[in-house]
């Protein structure tokens, strides 16, 4: 008992003791979530008895699952207790993987699928052609799914050319990926809730079996993990959320505020403990914080206090353009890491990509090395999506969007005409592609080259090596698979191939890395464990870091910059934005700091083509750092995209939002019909 509470303070201990009635736990920026979430695990676990089997603890990146584990098990170290089986700690994507590798033969698919990514996604609708944008219409499937609209239901509701052709690709890329056993991240919620929605019995077993569910970041929670939710608890309302309304930032990618605001009215026997000690950020930095976020109106209301001192005054940049302001931070950064600050203690913040192109500039001018979040992903490389496309036809030699991708690459001499015509030939022979060229390895000369036909009869074979070796010494796939199709000696010969085979080479030291530590895995169980990476996963040390404000999230430095602090910039204005959601960026940015905190605007930005004037940020003047006039402005939690419910028109799609007055109107697609109605009138889905 002493060590689970050493260091806890009282709201904390409070937190951890409450274990039979529903809590949320209002945890502010930096007030130690992480640990009162841990030590209510250990503390579940080593004092009150709960079997570790009997607990569920969800989380949003492998990063933060990662962290709470460790946390836990070393807290857990402290007891003699005898553990059969550590507590269930993962991301909620990486619960549906768990759940559907047991029970998605209840839908009639295999328990061999693969997980695919977004690019995947986009390629998959691309084979298929068509008019539509592929990324409007990959969007849209999410939106879908995640409403748990069906094919047949987006059908039904669409009366305009553009919706019907919608839905039809949405057909075929479902049928898609259940010809191939794939799924997409979607997926790994979507039928995990149909099937606990579908099977009252198995949905009462597994709520029976998790008695005690905490979720982290409850914020960030969408509707759809909010009905999942509610039947993890259908027999039982020992559920723990920890989040801060205050960083709810995720509205544009469905996240719903109302799941936290209204936590206990869905669970009305629920306590609220608010921890409002903070134990990152200085006095000064959690004074603008705290003033920022008052004037926001839809929150549960709580008051940083800092653990660490008054600290240094914010510092304001101000800037006569982009070009000046990367110069002064540059320069401020170069002096912090000349006095020997770490440069991974230092991060500079934007809300919008666009305004990282000059501040690269001026880093690179001052010689400052750094590391951009939201690059080019590692495993969204050319190179690296061959890679795993070999070990998917590895897992599955059926898999023919893997397989169409690499059949060429390395060159074997097939022409798209000739790829098309195999395609072709294996949909008219109802088998997949691999499965037609073993079975008609002989007549494959008749519609290629002898040449062409040898690579691709030796292809095979090499597959057929490769998967062998899978079963029996998967530590030794990676030497097979570049002695028999010679990736790295492909790549090294293009005009960057030092950079590629590099890639290649980080990519086969995590794989073996990977096998030494889990000596039991599969080639699927790598796979999938690749796709549930994270942006913030991969993060480098050894350099600065410049991100967005929405990558930020979760993370904290020394020293932060945040620029671009104008009116139209920071808050973004316009187009459906919220401004009650940007001020929790705000927020958000500004508690990203523990020492020091400088804020910059310009006067002037080179954006979209032409030279803008601008005016320094409401946000400024809010928090407390300058003088200014306070800008007051009604507010809508709609946006381009939403699902609404009109009570005589139905479901609809918000396409458009204006200002009235001091009301706002939306434009709203309803199955094809566009009408104008006042956002008052609709409720969101």
């Amino acid at each position: 008992m002493h060590a689970i509470f050493d260091g806890l303070n009282e709201a904390q201990a409070e937190a951890v003791r409450e274990i039979n009635r529903p809590v949320l736990i209002l945890a502010g920026a930096g007030s130690g979530k992480t640990k009162t979430i841990t030590s209510r695990l250990a503390y579940l676990i080593a004092e009150v008895g709960i079997d570790p089997a009997s607990t569920l603890t969800l989380t949003f990146t492998n990063k933060a699952a990662t962290e709470m584990r460790e946390r836990a098990m070393s807290l857990l170290s402290h007891f003699q207790t005898s553990l059969t089986y550590p507590p269930l700690l993962c991301t909620f994507h990486k619960f549906g993987l768990l759940f559907l590798k047991f029970h998605i033969e209840k839908l009639g698919r295999k328990t061999n699928f693969v997980v695919i990514d977004t690019d995947d996604k986009k390629r998959i609708l691309k084979s298929f052609g068509g008019e539509l944008p592929v990324a409007s219409v990959a969007s849209e499937i999410s939106r879908y799914k995640n409403s748990l609209i069906t094919p047949e239901d987006a059908w039904s509701q669409a009366e305009q050319k553009n919706y019907r052709l919608m839905a039809k690709m949405y057909e075929q890329y479902e049928n898609y990926l259940a010809q191939n056993n794939l799924v997409d991240f979607d997926d790994l919620l979507v039928l995990t809730y149909r099937i606990l929605d579908n099977d009252p019995a198995l949905c009462e077993a597994t709520s029976n079996r998790y008695q005690y569910i905490m979720i982290d970041e409850y914020q960030d929670t969408n509707d759809l993990q909010y009905r999942l939710l509610t039947k993890l608890c259908s027999s039982h309302e020992n559920i723990c959320v920890v989040g801060d309304d205050d960083q709810s930032i995720y509205g544009w990618r469905g996240a719903n505020i109302r799941n936290i605001l209204d936590f206990a009215q869905h669970f009305p026997n629920a306590r609220v403990v608010k921890l409002e000690k903070n134990y990152r950020s200085t006095a000064q930095i959690l004074k603008a914080a705290n003033e920022l976020i008052e004037h926001n109106r839809g929150r549960m209301g709580k008051v940083l206090e800092s653990t660490k001192g008054e600290g240094k005054e914010i510092e304001l940049i101000e800037a006569s353009d982009e070009s000046q302001e990367s110069s002064l931070i540059a320069s401020k950064i170069r002096k912090l890491i000349d006095r020997g600050v770490d440069p991974k203690e230092i991060a500079v913040l934007y809300r919008i990509n666009a305004l990282s192109r000059s501040l690269e500039e001026g880093l690179n001018r001052e010689g400052i090395a750094y590391k951009m979040v939201g690059g080019v992903k590692f495993y969204e490389r050319a190179e690296i999506k061959d890679l795993i496309s070999y070990l998917r036809l590895v897992a599955n030699p059926h898999d023919d969007f893997s397989l169409r991708r690499i059949i060429n690459r390395p060159k074997r001499g097939l022409g798209k005409v000739t790829v098309d015509k195999l395609l072709r030939l294996a949909h008219e022979s109802r088998l997949s592609v691999y499965d037609y060229m073993t079975k008609n390895q002989d007549a494959l000369g008749s519609i290629m080259s002898k040449k062409a036909h040898q690579a691709v009869l030796q292809f095979l074979e090499n597959l057929a090596h490769l998967s062998e070796v899978a079963n029996s010494a998967i530590y030794d796939l990676i030497d097979v698979l570049e002695d028999d199709f010679g990736i790295k000696k492909y790549y090294s010969e293009l005009p960057d191939g030092f950079e590629r085979v590099s890639n290649i080479d980080e990519f086969y030291g995590l794989f073996r890395d990977y096998v030494k530590q889990n000596p039991e895995i599969s080639v699927d169980d790598f796979l999938n464990e690749l796709a549930l990476q994270s942006d913030q996963d991969q993060i480098d040390a050894r350099s600065i870091t410049i991100m967005s404000v929405h990558a930020s999230k979760g993370l904290e430095f020394d020293y932060v910059f945040v620029i671009g602090l104008e009116e139209g910039f920071f808050p973004l204005i316009g187009d459906g934005s919220d401004i009650e959601e940007e001020r929790r960026l705000g927020y958000v940015a500004i508690t990203r700091a523990r020492k020091e905190l400088s804020l910059s605007y310009s006067a002037s930005r080179f954006y979209k083509g032409r030279r803008t004037e601008l005016t320094k940020s409401r946000f400024l003047k809010e928090s407390g750092v300058c003088e200014g006039s306070l800008v007051l402005e009604k507010t809508t939690s709609f946006k381009k995209g939403d699902l609404v419910k009109h009570k005589i028109f139905g479901i609809g799609r918000v396409v458009e939002i204006s200002k009235v007055g001091r009301e706002f109107k939306l434009k709203i697609n309803f199955g094809g019909s566009k009408r104008d109605i006042m956002a008052s009138f609709v409720e969101k889905i």
